[in-house]
């Protein structure tokens, strides 16, 4: 490599080199020029004189499919050079800027066909993170931060240790610390929550023989909301819009059964979800479930569902047997997941005028689910959840 002569400004200097390949006819195969200007060097202009063997070396590297691309371009861009074409037209030809082109042709000056096949080592451009850093960022994301905030942000924090947003964020995701998140529990302080539990769970996991086990409850308050202007639909780069504001239409309520067995939902919607509703829609489930046959029925603490005439109903009914889920433990009644995927998929983005619109989507949704059921399966047994309550701080039972 060429060093600039302070002594000499803007003096052309002429240098050669010996060739790459040792022995050849030619003796030298490459010479090119540097111009320099005072102490610092300008862009490098090369005259590049290939040998037969370097030209099919340097073909057959532009012409391999499977080679990188980086190395068929800085192959390109000896070829071209060596053509005696001027930097702006090689680096034109090849789609790359002119330095890059003065680059490759100083590169293959000095390291031959091997110096286009291999990249130059490079420092990093900032030392990683200490340890200590990175531990201290950790500690003080799990404790509550100094100054009035419920939880740490990434600025803060950057601000606080005096490293960048995104170092922080990288530490967050390595250690899986998620500090803008919250996850909600609610604790059962039912005294027999250890009994009920091991009762319905028994049911989902080994329903009794020539028995049908329901999970019954009631959606209620599903409102009839109309927007007050068309929403737009989805598209490529843009997701589907809906107004804000909306009309609504008045309210109704789905009592709703889910068979374990097979999936299938019994449903009704009713204006009100008093004691004189609930007792209908058993009325209606009792003449669906087929005679002879034994019924288990989850379903929670709601008043209603107490009700000294529903009570009544329950001992005239000798083949119903009730099993109430323990306070603060709705999870356990499966039909809530019915419920959820229905909100999800057919009510929370609809647009009712009426509330006969909305029964009629409602009725609709449990006719395609029933077309094509699949049976519940409850997987935890009691023991399990019952251990992964006793990790808890304070225990459930």
């Amino acid at each position: 490599m060429l060093r600039p002569v302070p002594q000499q400004p803007r003096r052309l200097l002429e240098a050669s080199a010996l060739s790459h390949s040792e022995g050849s006819q030619t003796g030298q195969d490459l010479r090119y020029w540097a111009m320099v200007w005072g102490t610092g060097a300008m862009a490098q202009q090369v005259c590049v004189v290939l040998s037969s063997a370097e030209r099919e070396q340097l073909a057959a590297i532009a012409a391999d499919r499977n080679r990188p691309r980086k190395h068929v371009e800085r192959a390109r861009i000896v070829l071209a050079s060596a053509d005696r074409q001027s930097a702006q037209r090689v680096a034109h030809s090849i789609g790359v800027s002119r330095p890059t082109v003065w680059r490759w042709q100083q590169r293959f000056a000095e390291s031959g066909v091997d110096g286009l096949l291999r990249d130059k080592t490079r420092k990093p451009g900032k030392a990683p993170l200490a340890a200590e850093t990175t531990a201290r960022v950790v500690r003080l994301t799990c404790r509550e931060p100094p100054h009035p905030a419920t939880h740490w942000t990434g600025r803060a924090m950057a601000k606080a240790i005096g490293i960048s947003v995104g170092s922080v964020q990288r530490i967050w995701r390595a250690h899986q610390l998620q500090p803008h998140r919250r996850r909600t529990f609610k604790r059962s302080r039912d005294p027999s929550f250890a009994t009920k539990l091991t009762d319905i769970v028994g049911l989902y996991i080994d329903p009794p023989a020539h028995a049908v086990v329901l999970s019954i409850d009631e959606k209620s308050q599903i409102q009839a909301l109309d927007r007050t202007q068309p929403g737009l639909s989805i598209k490529p780069g843009r997701c589907q819009t809906m107004t804000h504001d909306y009309k609504r239409h008045g309210t109704t309520t789905l009592f709703a059964a889910l068979s374990g067995l097979d999936g299938t939902v019994i449903g009704r919607c009713m204006q009100r979800h008093r004691h004189l509703e609930f007792i209908r829609f058993l009325n209606a489930v009792e003449r669906e479930v087929p005679a002879g046959k034994v019924i288990h029925t989850v379903l929670d603490n709601y008043a209603t569902h107490k009700h000294p005439k529903v009570l009544a109903w329950l001992t005239r009914h000798p083949r119903w047997t009730f099993h109430f889920t323990p306070t603060s433990a709705s999870w356990l009644n499966a039909v809530e997941n019915f419920f959820s995927k229905m909100t999800r998929q057919r009510i929370r983005r609809g647009v009712f005028r009426s509330i006969a619109d909305l029964q009629t989507a409602i009725n609709a949704y449990l006719a395609e689910h029933n077309a094509s059921p699949k049976p519940f399966v409850w997987i935890k047994s009691a023991d399990a959840i019952l251990a992964k309550l006793d990790r808890c701080p304070v225990p459930s039972v």
